[in-house]
């Protein structure tokens, strides 16, 4: 009796290690039957797991319980449906580099403050936070994209919109865009200000360059009383026919991003612009001949001045829903004021 029951035992142990032997067989070989779940044969795909790691290879076997994928690093690879976080499809081939898929998105139509031509398809909004604040990009169309920014202090408000004339086979893609803002609360909404642009893009989603061009103008909202010379009370009385000071002038930009790996690229933002505004300036003594505060105020219209803003960065994205970006930048003006400052910025990228 126990030699029958050992006899059975150990032929139940080697049909099951020969069924699975059999399945790896036939799952290894040109004649394995695909389950009704969706997956082509010769089709690439990404398997994330819910630690992260991931697998790309083709999916030879689907069981219900697990999954076969055949990878060209490690060869067939059994993962328990259980620890799969997501399954994507590979559309293009050329997205995996460095044996990892590169991620594509809304990301891709920005660089650090401008953006290119390239649309944010429908139902890939995004936000972004950095050192200044918030925003928010939505697409209404596949063309049409409409955004909101502020600093973290709701002021001032700016809407952002882009059309873009672009088809994703082509490599060669323009659009226009506008930003219109007012100061906010800051100066009882008396400030306001716009750029209009054009964009030029030359390559695709993973690398490309773009040349745009516009005009921009700011009405700062501070009064400034007109040219002359103002004795004590005189003074108030001109600051309320005050004018409004008016910057414009055109503004260009040369950006870019560029893969250098499968998980981070090298991003480069920058613009110049030359502007014209009336020099304001204001000096203010005690005269004892009149007995009183003497103002002596100067304009000079036409004044001139460039400024010009560079901003080299890295972009990092694990993931098709969130990213983050650091850049090193700075700021230099010429003409009537030298001046030159820095503006770091470290930018979270996250589609909604």
């Amino acid at each position: 009796m126990k030699k029958i029951l050992l006899f059975l035992i150990f032929s139940g142990l080697s049909f099951g290690l020969f069924a699975q032997d059999n399945k790896l067989l036939n799952a290894s070989s040109e004649n394995y039957q695909y389950a009704d779940s969706g997956f082509e044969k010769g089709k690439l795909y990404v398997i994330t797991r819910f630690d992260d790691h991931e697998y790309i290879g083709e999916i030879l076997l689907d069981d219900g319980r697990e999954i076969l994928l055949k990878t060209k690093t490690v060869g067939n690879v059994f993962i328990p449906k259980y620890e799969i976080k997501r399954i994507v499809e590979i559309q293009d081939e050329k997205l995996v580099v460095y044996n990892e898929y590169q991620f594509t998105g809304p990301f891709t139509t920005r660089y650090s403050f401008t953006t290119n031509a390239l649309p944010i398809n429908k139902g890939q909004n995004y936000g972004m936070l950095n050192l200044y604040g918030p925003e928010a990009h939505l697409a209404l169309t596949d063309r049409l994209n409409v955004g909101i920014m502020s600093s973290w202090i709701a002021s001032p408000i700016i809407i952002a919109t882009k059309y873009s004339f672009a088809k994703e086979e082509s490599t060669l893609n323009f659009s226009f865009g506008s930003l219109v803002g007012t100061s906010g609360y800051l100066n009882s909404f008396k400030g306001f200000g716009g750029l209009h642009w054009l964009n030029l893009t030359k390559g695709d989603r993973k690398n490309n360059i773009t040349v745009s061009g516009g005009y921009a103008y700011l009405q700062s909202g501070n009064s400034q009383p007109n040219e002359g010379m103002y004795i004590g009370d005189q003074y108030e009385e001109s600051s309320n026919q005050a004018q409004m000071q008016t910057i414009h002038g055109p503004i260009f930009s040369l950006a870019g991003i560029f893969k250098i790996g499968a998980r981070s690229s090298f991003v480069f933002d920058s613009m110049i612009g030359s502007f014209t505004y009336e020099k304001y300036s204001e000096n203010m003594d005690y005269d004892q001949r009149f007995g009183d505060v003497v103002y002596v105020i100067n304009r000079k219209p036409n004044s001139q001045t460039t400024v010009l803003f560079v901003m080299p960065g890295v972009r990092f994205q694990k993931t098709d829903n969130k990213a983050f970006q650091i850049s090193i930048a700075g700021v230099s003006m010429y003409g009537d004021a030298d001046v030159s400052f820095p503006i770091p910025m470290c930018t979270w990228f996250y589609r909604f």
